[in-house]
Protein backbone atom coordinates (compact mmCIF):
# COMPACT_ATOMS: atom_id res chain seq x y z
CA UNK A 1 0.00 0.00 0.00
CA UNK A 2 2.59 2.69 0.64
CA UNK A 3 4.22 1.57 -2.42
CA UNK A 4 1.59 2.92 -4.11
CA UNK A 5 1.62 5.92 -2.19
CA UNK A 6 4.87 6.70 -3.16
CA UNK A 7 4.14 6.25 -6.93
CA UNK A 8 1.42 8.35 -7.01
CA UNK A 9 3.54 10.88 -5.13
CA UNK A 10 5.94 10.91 -7.43
CA UNK A 11 3.67 11.24 -10.53
CA UNK A 12 1.77 14.01 -8.83
CA UNK A 13 5.82 15.82 -8.79
CA UNK A 14 5.69 15.06 -12.11
CA UNK A 15 2.50 16.45 -13.70
CA UNK A 16 2.33 19.52 -11.77
CA UNK A 17 6.15 21.21 -12.40
CA UNK A 18 6.34 24.45 -13.18
CA UNK A 19 2.56 24.54 -12.03
CA UNK A 20 1.37 26.34 -8.29
CA UNK A 21 0.90 23.29 -6.08
CA UNK A 22 -1.93 23.43 -3.65
CA UNK A 23 0.42 21.78 -0.70
CA UNK A 24 -2.47 21.31 2.02
CA UNK A 25 -4.53 19.48 -0.34
CA UNK A 26 -1.07 18.02 -1.45
CA UNK A 27 -0.55 16.81 2.57
CA UNK A 28 -4.08 15.81 2.73
CA UNK A 29 -4.25 13.45 0.26
CA UNK A 30 -0.93 11.55 1.80
CA UNK A 31 -2.20 11.39 5.28
CA UNK A 32 -4.96 9.71 4.46
CA UNK A 33 -3.19 7.43 1.88
CA UNK A 34 -0.80 6.37 5.10
CA UNK A 35 -3.44 5.95 7.69
CA UNK A 36 -5.28 3.34 4.93
CA UNK A 37 -2.08 1.46 4.66
CA UNK A 38 -1.39 1.51 8.42
CA UNK A 39 -5.22 -0.20 8.92
CA UNK A 40 -4.84 -2.52 6.39
CA UNK A 41 -1.52 -3.86 7.94
CA UNK A 42 -3.21 -4.29 11.54
CA UNK A 43 -6.20 -6.30 9.95
CA UNK A 44 -3.59 -8.30 7.87
CA UNK A 45 -0.17 -9.06 10.64
CA UNK A 46 -1.04 -11.04 13.55
CA UNK A 47 0.91 -8.13 15.61
CA UNK A 48 1.17 -4.47 15.99
CA UNK A 49 2.25 -2.02 13.39
CA UNK A 50 4.53 -0.44 15.95
CA UNK A 51 6.19 -3.45 16.58
CA UNK A 52 6.33 -4.00 12.79
CA UNK A 53 8.13 -0.62 12.27
CA UNK A 54 10.66 -1.16 15.19
CA UNK A 55 11.09 -5.04 14.72
CA UNK A 56 14.38 -6.29 16.95
CA UNK A 57 15.95 -9.00 15.25
CA UNK A 58 15.76 -12.52 16.45
CA UNK A 59 18.21 -14.46 17.68
CA UNK A 60 18.11 -18.15 17.89
CA UNK A 61 20.94 -19.90 19.42
CA UNK A 62 21.06 -23.08 17.77
CA UNK A 63 19.14 -24.96 14.88
CA UNK A 64 18.15 -28.01 17.24
CA UNK A 65 14.53 -27.99 18.71
CA UNK A 66 13.56 -26.01 21.43
CA UNK A 67 13.33 -28.88 24.41
CA UNK A 68 14.04 -31.30 21.70
CA UNK A 69 10.31 -31.68 19.96
CA UNK A 70 9.61 -27.74 18.19
CA UNK A 71 11.47 -27.61 14.64
CA UNK A 72 13.08 -25.32 13.81
CA UNK A 73 10.43 -23.23 11.68
CA UNK A 74 8.16 -23.24 15.06
CA UNK A 75 11.10 -22.19 17.10
CA UNK A 76 11.30 -19.16 14.88
CA UNK A 77 7.86 -18.40 15.08
CA UNK A 78 7.67 -18.60 18.79
CA UNK A 79 10.89 -16.29 19.57
CA UNK A 80 9.21 -13.54 17.16
CA UNK A 81 6.03 -13.58 19.37
CA UNK A 82 7.83 -13.36 22.32
CA UNK A 83 9.67 -10.58 20.99
CA UNK A 84 6.84 -8.61 19.58
CA UNK A 85 4.36 -9.03 23.19
CA UNK A 86 1.76 -10.55 21.30
CA UNK A 87 -1.50 -8.90 21.70
CA UNK A 88 -4.53 -11.35 22.20
CA UNK A 89 -5.40 -11.95 18.78
CA UNK A 90 -2.21 -13.10 18.11
CA UNK A 91 -1.40 -17.02 18.80
CA UNK A 92 0.28 -17.51 22.79
CA UNK A 93 3.04 -20.21 22.90
CA UNK A 94 4.34 -22.34 25.87
CA UNK A 95 6.28 -24.38 27.15
CA UNK A 96 5.76 -26.32 30.24
CA UNK A 97 7.51 -28.91 32.45
CA UNK A 98 6.37 -32.05 30.41
CA UNK A 99 8.01 -29.84 27.08
CA UNK A 100 5.02 -30.41 25.22
CA UNK A 101 3.11 -27.21 23.44
CA UNK A 102 0.13 -25.54 24.72
CA UNK A 103 -1.39 -23.30 22.25
CA UNK A 104 -4.50 -21.38 22.18
CA UNK A 105 -4.84 -20.06 18.61
CA UNK A 106 -2.48 -22.12 15.77
CA UNK A 107 0.54 -20.14 14.38
CA UNK A 108 0.52 -18.70 11.31
CA UNK A 109 3.89 -20.08 9.97
CA UNK A 110 3.29 -18.96 6.33
CA UNK A 111 4.05 -15.09 7.81
CA UNK A 112 7.20 -16.28 9.39
CA UNK A 113 10.27 -15.80 6.39
CA UNK A 114 13.56 -16.85 6.34
CA UNK A 115 16.46 -16.48 4.17
CA UNK A 116 16.68 -19.14 1.48
CA UNK A 117 20.38 -19.81 2.79
CA UNK A 118 18.93 -20.56 6.23
CA UNK A 119 16.06 -22.69 4.78
CA UNK A 120 18.13 -25.15 3.25
CA UNK A 121 20.31 -25.62 5.81
CA UNK A 122 17.52 -26.21 8.30
CA UNK A 123 15.98 -28.81 5.85
CA UNK A 124 18.87 -30.86 6.35
CA UNK A 125 19.57 -30.74 10.01
CA UNK A 126 16.07 -31.49 10.53
CA UNK A 127 16.06 -34.49 8.64
CA UNK A 128 18.57 -35.87 11.40
CA UNK A 129 16.15 -34.75 14.24
CA UNK A 130 14.10 -37.41 15.35
CA UNK A 131 10.95 -36.14 17.01
CA UNK A 132 9.97 -39.43 18.87
CA UNK A 133 13.49 -39.09 20.53
CA UNK A 134 13.22 -37.94 24.09
CA UNK A 135 15.69 -35.44 24.95
CA UNK A 136 18.88 -36.82 26.63
CA UNK A 137 18.89 -36.66 31.10
CA UNK A 138 22.23 -35.79 32.01
CA UNK A 139 23.30 -37.00 34.83
CA UNK A 140 23.08 -34.53 38.52
CA UNK A 141 26.19 -32.57 38.78
CA UNK A 142 28.31 -34.29 41.51
CA UNK A 143 27.76 -32.79 45.01
CA UNK A 144 29.30 -29.89 46.00
CA UNK A 145 32.13 -29.79 49.03
CA UNK A 146 31.77 -29.32 51.82
CA UNK A 147 33.44 -25.55 52.86
CA UNK A 148 34.81 -24.99 56.47
CA UNK A 149 34.90 -21.95 58.42
CA UNK A 150 37.51 -19.73 58.16
CA UNK A 151 38.84 -19.91 61.94
CA UNK A 152 38.75 -24.70 61.64
CA UNK A 153 40.62 -24.16 58.20
CA UNK A 154 44.06 -22.48 59.84
CA UNK A 155 43.60 -24.75 62.61
CA UNK A 156 43.73 -27.75 60.34
CA UNK A 157 46.51 -25.85 58.29
CA UNK A 158 48.52 -24.84 61.64
CA UNK A 159 49.22 -28.89 62.47
CA UNK A 160 51.99 -31.33 61.75
CA UNK A 161 51.28 -34.03 59.64
CA UNK A 162 50.97 -36.12 62.31
CA UNK A 163 48.72 -34.35 64.51
CA UNK A 164 46.56 -34.05 61.57
CA UNK A 165 45.91 -37.72 61.19
CA UNK A 166 45.43 -37.72 65.06
CA UNK A 167 42.50 -34.99 64.90
CA UNK A 168 41.20 -36.74 62.38
CA UNK A 169 41.31 -40.23 63.75
CA UNK A 170 39.38 -38.58 66.70
CA UNK A 171 37.21 -36.62 64.89
CA UNK A 172 36.12 -40.11 62.82
CA UNK A 173 35.63 -42.34 66.66
CA UNK A 174 33.14 -39.37 67.27
CA UNK A 175 31.34 -39.32 64.06
CA UNK A 176 28.12 -37.40 64.08
CA UNK A 177 25.05 -39.80 63.32
CA UNK A 178 24.26 -39.70 59.38
CA UNK A 179 20.84 -41.36 59.36
CA UNK A 180 19.69 -40.20 55.77
CA UNK A 181 22.46 -38.54 53.06
CA UNK A 182 21.50 -37.23 49.45
CA UNK A 183 24.29 -38.41 48.52
CA UNK A 184 25.04 -41.68 50.01
CA UNK A 185 23.04 -44.71 49.70
CA UNK A 186 22.88 -45.81 53.21
CA UNK A 187 22.27 -49.42 52.98
CA UNK A 188 25.38 -49.96 50.89
CA UNK A 189 27.76 -49.09 53.82
CA UNK A 190 28.95 -50.63 56.96
CA UNK A 191 28.42 -47.19 58.94
CA UNK A 192 27.74 -44.56 56.79
CA UNK A 193 28.05 -41.76 59.42
CA UNK A 194 31.86 -43.15 59.95
CA UNK A 195 32.62 -43.40 56.10
CA UNK A 196 31.03 -39.66 55.43
CA UNK A 197 32.76 -38.19 58.01
CA UNK A 198 36.23 -39.91 56.86
CA UNK A 199 35.68 -38.86 53.31
CA UNK A 200 34.88 -34.92 54.16
CA UNK A 201 38.06 -35.15 56.97
CA UNK A 202 40.32 -36.97 54.02
CA UNK A 203 38.87 -33.65 51.35
CA UNK A 204 39.82 -31.30 54.18
CA UNK A 205 43.45 -32.60 54.78
CA UNK A 206 45.06 -34.98 53.14
CA UNK A 207 48.02 -33.83 50.79
CA UNK A 208 49.97 -36.51 49.04
CA UNK A 209 53.39 -36.54 47.54
CA UNK A 210 54.63 -38.52 44.23
CA UNK A 211 58.08 -39.35 43.76
CA UNK A 212 59.36 -37.83 40.63
CA UNK A 213 62.36 -40.63 40.82
CA UNK A 214 62.10 -43.10 38.06
CA UNK A 215 62.36 -43.87 34.31
CA UNK A 216 59.57 -44.70 32.04
CA UNK A 217 57.93 -46.70 31.14
CA UNK A 218 58.10 -48.94 34.66
CA UNK A 219 57.45 -45.30 36.11
CA UNK A 220 54.94 -42.27 35.50
CA UNK A 221 53.71 -44.22 32.57
CA UNK A 222 50.17 -45.48 32.80
CA UNK A 223 48.67 -48.86 31.34
CA UNK A 224 44.84 -47.87 30.91
CA UNK A 225 43.85 -50.87 28.49
CA UNK A 226 42.77 -53.92 29.68
CA UNK A 227 42.48 -56.18 32.79
CA UNK A 228 45.42 -54.61 34.73
CA UNK A 229 44.04 -51.20 34.08
CA UNK A 230 43.31 -49.95 37.56
CA UNK A 231 46.47 -49.09 38.08
CA UNK A 232 47.22 -47.13 35.14
CA UNK A 233 44.03 -45.09 35.65
CA UNK A 234 44.88 -44.47 39.13
CA UNK A 235 48.62 -43.48 38.11
CA UNK A 236 46.88 -41.27 35.98
CA UNK A 237 44.80 -39.53 37.72
CA UNK A 238 46.53 -39.30 40.80
CA UNK A 239 49.14 -37.34 38.78
CA UNK A 240 46.92 -34.93 37.33
CA UNK A 241 45.17 -34.40 40.64
CA UNK A 242 45.51 -30.76 41.97
CA UNK A 243 43.37 -31.42 45.36
CA UNK A 244 45.49 -33.64 47.15
CA UNK A 245 49.04 -33.69 45.32
CA UNK A 246 51.47 -31.84 46.84
CA UNK A 247 54.96 -30.72 45.98
CA UNK A 248 56.46 -29.94 49.10
CA UNK A 249 56.86 -33.17 50.90
CA UNK A 250 57.31 -31.77 54.31
CA UNK A 251 53.24 -31.43 54.19
CA UNK A 252 52.21 -34.55 53.04
CA UNK A 253 50.79 -37.35 55.04
CA UNK A 254 50.98 -40.14 52.40
CA UNK A 255 53.79 -40.98 49.76
CA UNK A 256 53.01 -42.75 46.56
CA UNK A 257 55.06 -44.79 44.23
CA UNK A 258 54.27 -44.39 41.13
CA UNK A 259 55.46 -47.44 39.56
CA UNK A 260 53.13 -49.85 37.08
CA UNK A 261 53.29 -53.89 38.09
CA UNK A 262 52.28 -54.33 34.43
CA UNK A 263 54.75 -52.01 32.45
CA UNK A 264 57.67 -53.54 35.08
CA UNK A 265 56.57 -57.04 33.72
CA UNK A 266 56.49 -55.81 30.04
CA UNK A 267 60.17 -54.52 30.73
CA UNK A 268 61.84 -56.93 32.54
CA UNK A 269 60.11 -60.64 32.83
CA UNK A 270 61.81 -63.31 30.84
CA UNK A 271 58.83 -64.94 28.99
CA UNK A 272 58.42 -68.71 29.50
CA UNK A 273 61.21 -68.58 32.55
CA UNK A 274 58.54 -68.38 35.52
CA UNK A 275 61.26 -66.40 37.27
CA UNK A 276 59.82 -62.96 38.89
CA UNK A 277 62.72 -62.25 41.12
CA UNK A 278 64.07 -60.08 38.91
CA UNK A 279 61.49 -57.60 39.13
CA UNK A 280 61.42 -57.77 42.69
CA UNK A 281 65.22 -56.79 42.92
CA UNK A 282 64.32 -54.06 40.49
CA UNK A 283 61.53 -52.47 43.13
CA UNK A 284 63.91 -53.36 45.93
CA UNK A 285 66.89 -51.13 44.48
CA UNK A 286 63.88 -48.21 43.72
CA UNK A 287 63.16 -48.13 47.38
CA UNK A 288 66.76 -48.40 48.54
CA UNK A 289 67.33 -45.56 46.49
CA UNK A 290 64.31 -43.56 47.66
CA UNK A 291 65.23 -44.31 51.33
CA UNK A 292 68.86 -42.79 50.88
CA UNK A 293 68.25 -40.08 48.60
CA UNK A 294 64.88 -38.63 51.06
CA UNK A 295 64.43 -38.70 54.82
CA UNK A 296 61.04 -39.80 54.53
CA UNK A 297 60.96 -43.23 53.72
CA UNK A 298 63.36 -43.68 56.89
CA UNK A 299 61.42 -41.88 59.01
CA UNK A 300 58.07 -44.07 59.80
CA UNK A 301 59.70 -47.29 57.72
CA UNK A 302 57.77 -46.60 54.55
CA UNK A 303 54.27 -46.91 56.77
CA UNK A 304 52.94 -43.65 55.16
CA UNK A 305 54.10 -44.97 51.40
CA UNK A 306 52.00 -46.69 49.94
CA UNK A 307 52.24 -48.58 45.94
CA UNK A 308 48.80 -49.85 43.42
CA UNK A 309 49.52 -52.54 41.88
CA UNK A 310 46.76 -54.69 39.66
CA UNK A 311 48.54 -56.91 38.05
CA UNK A 312 48.34 -61.13 39.31
CA UNK A 313 52.38 -60.49 40.28
CA UNK A 314 51.59 -57.48 42.33
CA UNK A 315 52.19 -58.94 45.82
CA UNK A 316 55.38 -60.61 44.74
CA UNK A 317 57.08 -57.85 43.22
CA UNK A 318 57.30 -56.81 46.96
CA UNK A 319 58.86 -59.83 48.68
CA UNK A 320 62.66 -58.96 48.37
CA UNK A 321 62.50 -55.60 50.46
CA UNK A 322 61.13 -56.37 54.00
CA UNK A 323 60.16 -53.18 55.22
CA UNK A 324 57.81 -52.96 51.68
CA UNK A 325 56.59 -56.01 52.36
CA UNK A 326 55.90 -55.66 55.61
CA UNK A 327 55.20 -51.95 56.37
CA UNK A 328 54.02 -50.26 53.34
CA UNK A 329 50.17 -49.62 52.09
CA UNK A 330 49.78 -51.76 49.36
CA UNK A 331 46.63 -51.32 47.05
CA UNK A 332 46.63 -55.02 45.33
CA UNK A 333 44.19 -56.36 43.12
CA UNK A 334 45.34 -59.81 44.22
CA UNK A 335 43.59 -59.57 47.71
CA UNK A 336 44.85 -62.83 48.95
CA UNK A 337 45.41 -62.84 52.35
CA UNK A 338 46.34 -66.63 52.89
CA UNK A 339 49.71 -66.13 51.32
CA UNK A 340 50.82 -63.66 54.25
CA UNK A 341 51.81 -60.74 51.99
CA UNK A 342 48.12 -58.60 52.05
CA UNK A 343 47.84 -57.93 55.53
CA UNK A 344 43.74 -56.95 55.69
CA UNK A 345 43.05 -53.72 57.74
CA UNK A 346 46.15 -52.52 56.09
CA UNK A 347 46.73 -53.14 52.83
CA UNK A 348 43.73 -52.21 50.35
CA UNK A 349 41.62 -54.65 47.78
CA UNK A 350 41.63 -52.83 44.71
CA UNK A 351 38.67 -53.51 42.60
CA UNK A 352 40.03 -55.32 38.86
CA UNK A 353 38.32 -53.36 36.13
CA UNK A 354 38.65 -53.94 32.42
CA UNK A 355 39.18 -51.17 30.23
CA UNK A 356 38.71 -51.70 26.19
CA UNK A 357 38.22 -48.36 25.11
CA UNK A 358 40.52 -45.44 27.28
CA UNK A 359 38.73 -42.98 25.65
CA UNK A 360 35.00 -44.51 26.48
CA UNK A 361 35.48 -46.26 30.07
CA UNK A 362 31.97 -46.30 30.61
CA UNK A 363 31.23 -47.64 27.40
CA UNK A 364 27.69 -50.16 27.96
CA UNK A 365 27.28 -49.41 31.45
CA UNK A 366 24.07 -50.18 32.50
CA UNK A 367 21.53 -53.62 32.07
CA UNK A 368 18.46 -54.71 31.49
CA UNK A 369 15.49 -54.65 34.08
CA UNK A 370 14.59 -57.19 36.48
CA UNK A 371 11.65 -58.28 33.88
CA UNK A 372 14.32 -58.97 31.17
CA UNK A 373 16.78 -61.16 33.08
CA UNK A 374 15.34 -64.56 32.13
CA UNK A 375 19.04 -66.42 33.15
CA UNK A 376 19.24 -67.50 36.41
CA UNK A 377 23.16 -67.28 36.42
CA UNK A 378 25.55 -66.88 33.72
CA UNK A 379 29.59 -67.27 33.65
CA UNK A 380 32.24 -67.55 30.43
CA UNK A 381 35.69 -67.67 30.47
CA UNK A 382 39.00 -69.41 30.18
CA UNK A 383 39.57 -72.33 31.98
CA UNK A 384 42.33 -71.34 34.49
CA UNK A 385 42.91 -72.00 38.31
CA UNK A 386 40.94 -74.18 40.83
CA UNK A 387 37.76 -73.43 40.76
CA UNK A 388 36.65 -73.19 36.98
CA UNK A 389 37.07 -76.20 36.14
CA UNK A 390 34.72 -77.51 39.04
CA UNK A 391 32.38 -75.35 38.34
CA UNK A 392 32.38 -76.49 34.23
CA UNK A 393 32.42 -80.12 35.60
CA UNK A 394 28.74 -79.37 37.66
CA UNK A 395 27.22 -77.14 36.03
CA UNK A 396 27.91 -76.72 31.96
CA UNK A 397 25.22 -77.84 30.01
CA UNK A 398 23.36 -79.22 33.18
CA UNK A 399 20.55 -77.16 33.49
CA UNK A 400 18.68 -74.68 31.17
CA UNK A 401 18.78 -71.58 33.98
CA UNK A 402 22.47 -72.19 34.59
CA UNK A 403 24.27 -70.79 31.77
CA UNK A 404 27.91 -71.95 32.44
CA UNK A 405 30.16 -72.18 29.74
CA UNK A 406 33.71 -71.90 29.14
CA UNK A 407 35.26 -69.46 26.39
CA UNK A 408 31.80 -68.61 24.85
CA UNK A 409 30.66 -70.54 21.83
CA UNK A 410 30.32 -68.77 18.82
CA UNK A 411 26.73 -70.57 18.47
CA UNK A 412 25.88 -69.24 21.50
CA UNK A 413 27.19 -65.76 20.67
CA UNK A 414 26.06 -65.22 17.64
CA UNK A 415 22.54 -65.55 19.07
CA UNK A 416 23.83 -63.00 22.27
CA UNK A 417 27.04 -61.90 23.19
CA UNK A 418 28.94 -61.73 26.25
CA UNK A 419 27.79 -58.59 27.94
CA UNK A 420 23.96 -59.24 26.14
CA UNK A 421 24.19 -62.42 28.62
CA UNK A 422 25.16 -60.42 31.56
CA UNK A 423 22.81 -57.56 31.30
CA UNK A 424 19.83 -60.20 30.75
CA UNK A 425 21.50 -62.63 34.08
CA UNK A 426 19.63 -62.27 37.30
CA UNK A 427 23.27 -63.63 38.46
CA UNK A 428 26.17 -63.43 37.58
CA UNK A 429 29.08 -65.87 38.55
CA UNK A 430 32.27 -64.24 39.39
CA UNK A 431 35.08 -67.57 40.01
CA UNK A 432 38.59 -66.99 41.18
CA UNK A 433 40.83 -67.25 38.31
CA UNK A 434 44.91 -68.37 38.70
CA UNK A 435 44.49 -65.75 41.61
CA UNK A 436 41.63 -64.85 43.75
CA UNK A 437 40.47 -61.93 41.69
CA UNK A 438 38.78 -61.17 39.00
CA UNK A 439 37.19 -58.27 36.73
CA UNK A 440 33.78 -60.17 36.52
CA UNK A 441 32.90 -58.49 39.91
CA UNK A 442 33.03 -55.85 38.94
CA UNK A 443 31.89 -55.95 34.91
CA UNK A 444 28.63 -57.68 36.94
CA UNK A 445 28.16 -54.19 38.97
CA UNK A 446 28.34 -51.94 35.37
CA UNK A 447 25.97 -54.37 33.75
CA UNK A 448 23.51 -54.48 36.81
CA UNK A 449 23.59 -58.25 37.72
CA UNK A 450 24.06 -59.49 41.09
CA UNK A 451 27.84 -60.29 41.51
CA UNK A 452 27.90 -64.33 42.84
CA UNK A 453 31.64 -64.23 43.93
CA UNK A 454 33.25 -67.93 44.34
CA UNK A 455 37.36 -67.32 45.57
CA UNK A 456 38.18 -68.37 49.49
CA UNK A 457 40.40 -66.15 51.27
CA UNK A 458 39.49 -63.06 48.75
CA UNK A 459 39.43 -59.62 50.68
CA UNK A 460 36.51 -57.49 48.63
CA UNK A 461 37.30 -54.33 47.33
CA UNK A 462 35.98 -51.68 50.18
CA UNK A 463 34.91 -54.35 52.55
CA UNK A 464 36.19 -51.56 55.38
CA UNK A 465 33.03 -49.44 54.57
CA UNK A 466 31.11 -50.92 52.05
CA UNK A 467 28.51 -53.64 52.94
CA UNK A 468 29.11 -56.38 50.70
CA UNK A 469 26.37 -58.76 51.58
CA UNK A 470 23.62 -55.90 50.42
CA UNK A 471 24.68 -56.42 46.90
CA UNK A 472 26.44 -59.94 46.20
CA UNK A 473 26.34 -63.13 47.49
CA UNK A 474 29.34 -64.99 48.51
CA UNK A 475 29.73 -68.96 47.78
CA UNK A 476 32.71 -71.21 49.22
CA UNK A 477 34.63 -73.04 46.96
CA UNK A 478 33.27 -76.56 48.33
CA UNK A 479 29.19 -75.42 47.84
CA UNK A 480 29.81 -75.05 43.69
CA UNK A 481 27.65 -78.48 43.42
CA UNK A 482 25.21 -76.76 45.44
CA UNK A 483 24.85 -73.39 43.69
CA UNK A 484 21.54 -73.56 42.10
CA UNK A 485 20.13 -74.03 45.33
CA UNK A 486 21.77 -71.46 47.03
CA UNK A 487 20.69 -68.70 44.31
CA UNK A 488 16.93 -70.04 44.28
CA UNK A 489 16.94 -70.04 48.32
CA UNK A 490 17.64 -66.65 47.81
CA UNK A 491 13.62 -64.77 47.94
CA UNK A 492 12.38 -63.06 45.27
CA UNK A 493 12.60 -59.43 47.84
CA UNK A 494 15.76 -60.04 48.53
CA UNK A 495 17.04 -60.56 45.49
CA UNK A 496 15.04 -57.24 44.49
CA UNK A 497 17.08 -55.55 47.32
CA UNK A 498 20.29 -56.58 45.99
CA UNK A 499 19.67 -55.25 42.46
CA UNK A 500 18.82 -52.07 43.12
CA UNK A 501 21.69 -51.50 46.10
CA UNK A 502 23.78 -52.91 42.93
CA UNK A 503 22.12 -50.34 40.69
CA UNK A 504 23.43 -47.61 43.53
CA UNK A 505 27.00 -48.91 44.11
CA UNK A 506 27.44 -48.67 40.62
CA UNK A 507 28.76 -45.22 40.98
CA UNK A 508 31.49 -46.15 43.43
CA UNK A 509 33.09 -48.13 40.61
CA UNK A 510 33.27 -45.86 37.90
CA UNK A 511 36.38 -44.71 36.49
CA UNK A 512 35.19 -40.86 35.05
CA UNK A 513 37.85 -39.25 32.79
CA UNK A 514 37.35 -36.31 35.40
CA UNK A 515 37.11 -37.58 38.98
CA UNK A 516 33.76 -36.81 40.68
CA UNK A 517 33.17 -37.70 44.55
CA UNK A 518 32.36 -40.77 45.58
CA UNK A 519 33.90 -42.55 42.43
CA UNK A 520 36.69 -45.52 42.03
CA UNK A 521 39.25 -42.79 42.17
CA UNK A 522 38.67 -41.52 45.21
CA UNK A 523 37.00 -44.54 46.97
CA UNK A 524 40.67 -46.15 46.57
CA UNK A 525 41.93 -42.79 48.16
CA UNK A 526 39.98 -42.95 50.74
CA UNK A 527 40.87 -46.45 51.28
CA UNK A 528 44.29 -45.53 51.43
CA UNK A 529 43.71 -42.67 53.80
CA UNK A 530 41.23 -44.84 55.77
CA UNK A 531 43.68 -47.47 56.25
CA UNK A 532 46.51 -45.66 57.17
CA UNK A 533 44.58 -43.74 60.16
CA UNK A 534 43.87 -47.27 61.22
CA UNK A 535 47.45 -47.70 62.16
CA UNK A 536 47.13 -44.09 64.14
CA UNK A 537 47.74 -44.42 67.76
CA UNK A 538 46.03 -41.28 69.38
CA UNK A 539 48.42 -40.66 72.26
CA UNK A 540 46.85 -40.53 76.35
CA UNK A 541 46.61 -37.44 77.98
Amino acid sequence: MWRIGVILMKELVRCFIGYRVNWKKLLFVGAILTISGIVFQMFRLPYAPNTWFLMPPIRVSSYEPLNGTIPLKEALTEARAEQFQVIPAAPIVSVNSSIKLIESVPVEQKRVTTPSRRKSTSRRRKKNIKPDVKPKVLPPPPPPRKTLPYHLQRYIWSLSPNEALVYAKKEIEHAPVVVDDPDLFTPLFQNVSVFKRSYELMEMILKVFIYPDGARPIFHEPHLRGIYASEGWFMKLMEANRQFVTRDPEKAHLFYLPYSARQLEMALYVPESHNMKPLSIFLRDYVNMIAAKYPFWNRTHGSDHFLVACHDWGPYTVTEHEELAKKTIKALCNADQSEGIFVAGKDVSLPETTIRTPRRPLRNVGGNRVSQRPILAFFAGNMHGRVRPTLLKYWNDKDEDMKIYGPLPNRVSRQMTYVQHMKSSKYCICPMGYEVNSPRIVEAIYYECVPVIIADNFVLPFSEVLDWSAFSVVVAEKDIPNLKEILLAIPLRRYLKMQINVKMVQKHFLWNPRPIRYDLFHMILHSIWFNRLSQIQIPSS
